[in-house]
């Protein structure tokens, strides 16, 4: 027998997505050691060797790849716990990281401060030397400069070197240069140079995400190079893939070198595994919500594939790489719950983690947390929590609720319970409509997928709330990310400026330049032994009316290429314009202007077919296991709602609210204005009973 196995690495739990050759599929959880990562993936593999009967060893040796997607860079940046790193930059713009783009972020507060640089100024050194806009040199390196920099920093005990300089993206000779002397003077530090990481005009953009890289590659080396070594003692001879911020995986070599690709590594996945459950149903487009433990991840799916942006923050800090559209905020079955100086109830950002964990878990957490309002609501069967492996303490729960909610607002322990759930389902309401309604997006006109372990208890109150009228929640639901993983293709994004008036472009440069970033891909994909039949590359062109200052990111067909269509170009360019931004300058003859070139390489690998489930009829009786008294949202009240055992229930299934589906890895809330249906593929698909929601 043949495994794959697919991990993400959250703040709460690790899950690990288990497929076999003969089709079959099961998903494992077990809890992060936030210590060490690497601890808990080892534990979960130690998980699903007991549960086939087997020693690590002899399930490892079964085990032809390992899909890993973790959290270990975005933890270094939001606790600042990377590396020391040092810059060499132009002299005169040192400052730059910390004046960033100059835009106050919160323009009428009068307290709001920049945030820290992760480069003290003290470790950018000024280099004398200058390239112009269009790559010719003005200015000379001065190689003393660099050495006197690189020793400087060296001294410092600096482990990473960031080298940007400016208009590289032109005429990248300084850098590489420079990096050669660095690699002289430091050969044994990281070294992050802007000419390959990010090669495009905007230098805060670039210089930020250049020391970004510097900032987590060293934390990303030394954490992949323990977890291959743990893998090593216990025989993994297998293939190791580290899922990146672009929805895509690659060799943890490639990954350790641009590790800033990893910042977003653990969500990236979701949307891909939610396209293959929408797509049973025809249909392309999605919501994606992921609660977990510690996090709330929003996420869009349009004609079959994730939303993209290239550029975000993470922390207020800068970073310019092609990256899944995901909105995160502190919401999930960890977050704390806490009265504010105001007397208002707020649900996190805080969480309780892992370790100790909401109150209920008895670990020696002691104040309130989302899955103890959960608990106290009757959403959780105390006895089955994680099929049963983790026993919650009801009392616990309800003391922890009464001492830090009820008693300060002078609410009972059940309105206080209440008033939790309705908070943090406001909250994640709000990271939807961040997704959706301020893109200029109807949240009414997706499905949405739900997945996290805690998603389902709260889903039908979210659509409620934004009048969605269907939810899928897949048989993967807990597992959502580490199930995407196994259905991820390899990815490469590559990116060059090339900035022209669409109207006088010079298409042999263009042609020239896709091609030397088609030929980056495939010989990356290569030595990742994709074979030729099953690579792809895909272009896209960066596109904005003249003197607009950002630019939209069009996709050009092949034919358009070839045949040097500007017109395609700019009717494309148009039309996704006045869907961003509600207009378009198409009537006015406003000329558009090329801004930077986008390929992204494909090697396309074998995904895992979904599992069929037996036939059943509409009647779902047979699955019950009885009744619970829960809090009804729609009632404001207390009601009996019928209990079903998930693994017991068939396709054509179809049962009304209030009701909960029991699964060993989460539990789904049917509320009483919505009813459920079973699919061919396990998926709960949820509806909004006619007049509970805007729409049928």
């Amino acid at each position: 027998m043949t495994y794959r196995i697919g991990v993400d690495v959250g703040g709460t739990f690790t899950d690990l997505f288990l497929w076999s050759e003969d089709g079959e599929v099961e998903g494992f959880k077990v809890l992060s050691t936030p210590e060490d990562s690497s601890l808990g993936v080892m534990s979960g593999l130690a998980v699903i060797a007991e549960a086939r009967g087997l020693a690590v060893p002899d399930l490892v040796d079964q085990i032809d790849c390992i899909v890993h997607g973790t959290t270990v860079t975005t933890n270094a940046v939001l606790t600042r716990g990377g590396a020391r790193v040092g810059l060499l930059t132009t002299d005169g713009v040192r400052d730059a990281l910390e004046m960033r783009r100059g835009i106050r972020e919160r323009q009428y507060d009068n307290r709001c401060t920049n945030v820290v640089p992760l480069v003290p100024r003290y470790l950018r050194r000024p280099v004398r030397e200058r390239i112009d806009y269009k790559g010719d040199e003005l200015r000379s390196l001065d190689e003393e400069d660099v050495r006197a920099g690189a020793e400087l920093l060296g001294r410092e005990g600096c482990e990473a070197v960031a080298i940007c300089f400016l208009n590289s993206f032109a005429n990248p000779e300084h850098e590489r240069a420079a990096a050669d002397i660095v690699r002289g003077v430091l050969p044994q530090v990281h070294l992050s140079v802007s000419a390959n990481v990010l090669p495009t005009v905007r230098f805060y953009n670039r210089i930020s995400t250049t020391v970004l890289n510097a900032y987590v590659s060293p934390v990303l080396g030394a954490y992949l190079e323990s977890l291959a070594e743990k893998l090593d003692g216990v025989g993994f001879e297998g293939v190791l893939l580290i899922m990146q911020s672009n929805g895509g995986v690659a060799l943890p070599e490639v990954t350790a070198q641009r590790a800033a690709g990893t910042l977003l590594s653990g969500p990236a996945a979701g949307p891909v595994a939610a396209v293959a459950y929408t797509r049973e149903h025809g249909r392309n487009d999605a919501i994606v919500m992921d609660m977990g433990g510690t996090s709330f991840d929003a996420s869009l799916v349009q004609d079959g594939s994730a939303a993209l942006t290239p550029e975000g923050d993470i922390d207020r800090l800068r970073i310019a790489l092609p990256m899944l559209a995901i909105t995160t905020i502190g919401a999930g079955g960890g977050s704390i719950g806490w009265v504010d100086e105001g007397s208002l109830l707020r649900m996190g950002p805080q969480s309780a983690g892992a370790l100790p964990g909401p109150a209920c878990y008895g670990r020696g957490g002691e104040q309130p947390a989302c899955t103890d309002a959960d608990l106290v609501l009757g959403y959780l069967d105390p006895r089955y929590f994680a099929g049963g492996k983790l026993p919650l303490d009801v009392e616990r729960a309800r003391s922890a609720i009464e001492t830090e909610i009820g008693r300060p607002l002078g609410l009972s322990v059940e309105e206080a319970a209440a008033g939790m759930y309705r908070v943090i389902n406001a909250n994640m309401a709000h990271g939807v409509r961040e997704i959706t309604t301020k893109r200029g997006l109807d949240p009414r006109e997706f499905p949405m997928v739900v997945a996290g372990g805690a998603g389902a208890l709260h889903a039908c109150m979210i659509a409620r709330e934004l009048d969605i009228p269907l939810l899928l929640v897949p048989p993967t639901a807990s597992i959502l990310c580490a199930a995407g993983m196994l259905m991820s293709d390899l990815l490469h994004d590559f990116v060059r400026s090339m900035i022209t008036p669409l109207a006088d472009l010079d298409w042999d440069l263009l042609d020239d330049c896709v091609a030397s970033m088609v030929a980056d891909g495939g010989r990356q994909l290569a030595q990742e032994g994709i074979p030729e039949d099953r690579v792809r590359h895909d272009v896209a062109l960066d596109l904005r009316y003249l003197k607009q200052y950002h630019e939209v990111t069009v996709p050009v067909g092949r034919d358009a290429l070839e045949g040097r269509d500007a017109m395609a170009a700019a009717t494309a360019f148009h039309a996704r314009h006045n869907r961003l931004y509600g207009y378009d300058l198409a009537a006015d003859g406003t000329g558009i202007e090329l801004i930077s070139v986008r390929v992204r390489s494909m090697g396309l690998t074998e995904k895992p077919q979904l599992p069929r489930l037996a036939d059943g009829s509409a009647d779902a009786s047979a699955a019950i296991k009885g009744s619970r008294r829960v809090f009804v949202p729609e009632d404001e009240a207390f009601g009996e709602a019928m209990v079903y055992d998930g693994h017991r229930l068939l396709a054509g299934n179809r049962l009304a609210g209030p009701a909960l589906i029991e699964r060993t890895d989460t539990t789904i809330f049917v509320s009483s204005g919505f009813t459920a249906a079973i699919d061919e593929v396990g998926s709960c698909l949820i509806r909004a009973n006619t007049g509970s929601s805007g729409h049928e």
